[in-house]
């Protein structure tokens, strides 16, 4: 059976839009997949963060979640801070990712135009605690709002960083055996003649194309060295097919060194 995995808020009692939105699925799901459905009290504090009610709205998402017939002898019932290694996971993630593209995920936009007074760290990393909720369990499944949509693709990209810095030759992970790596001893011409010689193509063909495998390796790596502002310039090169890879390779050196 597939992994599901999918969670509520607890920042009161359920409404309409929880039942028929997502708990009439759940109720439905476990019986056919392997379901984890939690009650999200971390993720409740990023716009609740006083603790008065945390335990009782806890309480109240618990009880309605089995009266609405979520059977916990079929389906893993659990509260997320119940689940050390989740914060735990979830600090890791936050090392790969990106103030820039936290900052334009549409939830973060909305949520601080709703609570302009409270523009915490924990919204901003939301969509790195979700991607840590899914991972833990390995989900193949995440039913979700069409407002965490974006956060669920964000979930996929900050695994794949996790799991794999690129080498220079346009595939695959960089490694000590492969031939492909920039050492942490390599000298300035070196790592620069290392970095000039990186496999590219012959430039994108279309507007806005997708980058492939050897270009989108060049900007995972300057993703981990270079300022936003510097990524988002050779972006918007690539996306409008004005990209020079030679100025683009000269740069990722020199924030690499």
């Amino acid at each position: 059976m597939e992994t599901v995995l999918s969670g509520i808020r607890s920042t009161g009692n359920l409404h309409l839009g929880n039942y028929f939105g997502a708990v009439t699925n759940f109720v439905k799901m476990q019986h056919e997949n392997k379901c984890f459905f939690f009650i999200a009290d971390y993720h409740s504090l990023t716009t609740h963060p006083t603790p008065e009610n945390l335990h009782a709205n806890v309480r109240k998402v618990l009880s309605e979640y089995l009266a609405c017939g979520m059977d916990p002898e079929v389906a893993t019932i659990y509260i997320q801070s119940d689940v050390p290694e989740i914060p735990e996971l979830y600090l890791l993630l936050n090392m790969n990712a990106y103030l820039g593209e936290l900052e334009r995920t549409t939830t973060f936009k909305e949520k601080i135009r709703k609570q302009p007074e409270n523009v915490n760290a924990g919204l901003l990393t939301y969509p790195v605690l979700m991607a840590a909720d899914i991972i833990i369990h390995k989900a193949n499944k995440v039913p979700v709002g069409k407002d965490q949509e974006q956060n669920l693709e964000m979930a996929r990209h900050f695994a794949r960083r996790f799991n794999k810095v690129p080498g220079l030759d346009g595939t695959g992970k960089m490694g000590k055996s492969e031939g492909n790596g920039l050492y942490l001893v390599d000298d300035e011409k070196t790592l620069r003649k290392k970095v000039m010689s990186a496999v590219t193509d012959a430039g994108p063909t279309a507007p806005n194309s997708e980058p492939a495998e050897p270009i989108a390796n060049l900007f995972s790596l300057m993703e981990l060295v270079s300022a936003p502002d510097t990524i988002q310039f050779f972006k918007e090169k690539y996306a409008n097919c004005e990209i020079r890879y030679g100025d683009m390779k000269k740069q990722l050196a020199t924030d690499i060194w």
